[in-house]
Parts: C-alpha cells; sequence; structure tokens
C-alpha cells in the first residue's frame, strides 16, 4: 500500500475571468472547487495508475467535511486527523488570457496534542504501507523538523519515504540525520542545499553537485528542470531525463504528479530507468490536462515511449 500525506490541504477554488478589476467588482459566472493540496494532486493520479492507496493528514471544520466528502464521490481511501481548526482555502483568479493570480491561506495552527495524535495515527498507517509519499508546506505549530519525525516512522516501520517540499522545509529535512529515501528539489534549491550552481551543460558540474556530503544517504536526488526534463543520482548511478515537447494546458500539479509516478513505479519494483520514464511521464500528462493532479492513462504508453533516461 501507498500512503501519501498532504499535512496543510485545502480547498482549491478557481476563478475563471476574460480580465480582472483592481478595486472595482468582478463577477464570476462558473466557479470550480476541489480538495488541494500536493499530497491530493499526488493521491488522484495514483488512483488514476491503479494504486492502492491511503490519503492522511489534517484536516477541520466545514471545510475539512467537504474535503471528506469529495473523496468519498471518488472512492478515494482516507483516514485523517481532526483538528479544531478549518482547513485552509486557496483561491485562483485566471484571468486576461493565462494570467493567474493567487490567494493563498496558510492554514490553521496545529496543537501539540494533535501534533501528537497524528504522529500515532501515521505510525499505524505505516505499519501496513511499502512506499509513502509527503508532499507540501508544514501547517503552524509544527516543530521545523516534523517531517523527519515522520521519516522515522516510515523508515523504523519498513517503508520507503519520498519528501516533496521547498524552502526552508527541505533545507532543514535534508540536513537532518533522519534522511528520506527520495528527494526532488529544482535547480535552486540544489543551489540553496550545496552551495553548488548546477551548469547542465557539463555533466561533471552536474555530479559534484550531487554527490555534496549534504545529500548523503539520500538515495534517490531527482532534479526537475521543467520543460528540459530531469538529471538525477540514484545510489551511486548519474542520469539524464529528457521529455517530449508537448501542448502544455495547465503545468500545475506536474510535479506531484511526477511524484506519483516514482512512487508507482518504485512500490512495483521497477528499475530505476522505468522509474524515472513513468515519473516523467505523469508530469507531462498532467500539463496537458486542464485540472491539477489529472492524467490520462489512456495516453501514458504514448509519452513514456517519448521520455529517454540515459547515463550521465
Amino acid at each position: 500500500m501507498i500512503l501519501t500525506v498532504t499535512l496543510n490541504p485545502s480547498i482549491d477554488v478557481s476563478y475563471p475571468l476574460d480580465s480582472l478589476t483592481i478595486d472595482g467588482v468582478n463577477r464570476i459566472s462558473e466557479v470550480s472547487k476541489t480538495p488541494g493540496g500536493k499530497g491530493l494532486n499526488v493521491s488522484r493520479v495514483l488512483q488514476q495508475l491503479g494504486g492502492d492507496l491511503v490519503t492522511t493528514g489534517f484536516i477541520g471544520g466545514q471545510f475539512g467535511d467537504f474535503i471528506r466528502h469529495e473523496l468519498d464521490q471518488i472512492n478515494l481511501k482516507h483516514d485523517y486527523q481532526n483538528i479544531d481548526g478549518q482547513t485552509r482555502t486557496c483561491i485562483a483568479i485566471l484571468h486576461d488570457g493565462g494570467k493567474q493570480t493567487e490567494i493563498l491561506e496558510s492554514g490553521p495552527e496545529i496543537s501539540a496534542q494533535d501534533s501528537q495524535a497524528f504522529k500515532n495515527k501515521f505510525a499505524d498507517l505505516a505499519e501496513q504501507a511499502s512506499t509513502i509519499t509527503m508532499s507540501g508546506s508544514l501547517p503552524k505549530g509544527l516543530a521545523k523538523d516534523y517531517y523527519n519525525d515522520l521519516i522515522k516512522i516510515g523508515q523504523d516501520a519498513g517503508a520507503r519515504v519520498l519528501l516533496d517540499t521547498s524552502g526552508q522545509t527541505l533545507t532543514t529535512a535534508v540536513n537532518h540525520p533522519v534522511k528520506p529515501y527520495l528527494i526532488k528539489p529544482n535547480e535552486e534549491e540544489v543551489k540553496a542545499i550545496t552551495g553548488s550552481e548546477l551548469d547542465l551543460a557539463d555533466p561533471e558540474s552536474i555530479k559534484s553537485a550531487l554527490t555534496d556530503p549534504s545529500l548523503d544517504e539520500i538515495d534517490w536526488l531527482v532534479v526537475s528542470l521543467g520543460k528540459d526534463g530531469a538529471v538525477a543520482k540514484v545510489d551511486d548511478h548519474f542520469y539524464q531525463v529528457t521529455i517530449p515537447t508537448v501542448q502544455a494546458v495547465n503545468p500545475v500539479g506536474s510535479g506531484d504528479s511526477t511524484i506519483a509516478g516514482f512512487a508507482k513505479a518504485l512500490d512495483d519494483g521497477k528499475p530505476a530507468d522505468e522509474v524515472l520514464k513513468t515519473g516523467m511521464t505523469c508530469g507531462v500528462l498532467n500539463a496537458m490536462s486542464s485540472k491539477t493532479g489529472d492524467i490520462d492513462p489512456d495516453q501514458f504508453d504514448e509519452i513514456y515511449s517519448q521520455v529517454e533516461v540515459e547515463d550521465l
């Protein structure tokens, strides 16, 4: 079983407008409301891939009830920790021919009691999991190394743990003695962690950055390069991944979809090149969809055949 973790989920609200009027009234004729958060994007794609999964995290209030209801509607298994606070809302205003303005709530503050209660729940769920994904930001109230506490619990239960977060949360997790199995930083995050620039034209520069001592003991390092694919270090082996050029409709959630592909292929025991191809295929498919955290399984084989993995 794959366990997906979203500690700071949201209801994602999308407002399409021909143009956005500042300091005036904007009337909306249609609105989309969906359960959001990086881990829920991972969960939806895993379900589309046929994965056996459970999703967990903190939810509360009427918006938490909405998330439960929506997941029940698509038969996506969940086991959440209830909190007294209200699950956050994140608003995206799509306007003026492709522009996107976002208003993101920070989310509820997690009490010490709920923090510990979730660790207990997570430990029970981890015993049933072979692969765990953890995605997104930490809500207020949690220790900066809370992810590392969860990673330790997951590892003690025998699961591999994939961590997809950013900024200081990622740096803290990487510099901790307890390391995740896989991370997926971008170029800027690699520089922030290691202090090294990635010269993509120079394989030795890439290898030097990815063998920085701060990244020791992380089995899988996949550096996301957007439309240029990725470079990866798997144990002591280095790879260059190229992806096909497609008409991108909505790239939001492509990184989450990539994590879903990695998790499914790793859980299925696939070799490294197939894991990389599966993850990158899912990222491309998400970019081709108008929805976030969504792929068309019928197009999987076509895109998969165009993803190339080469030794670096």
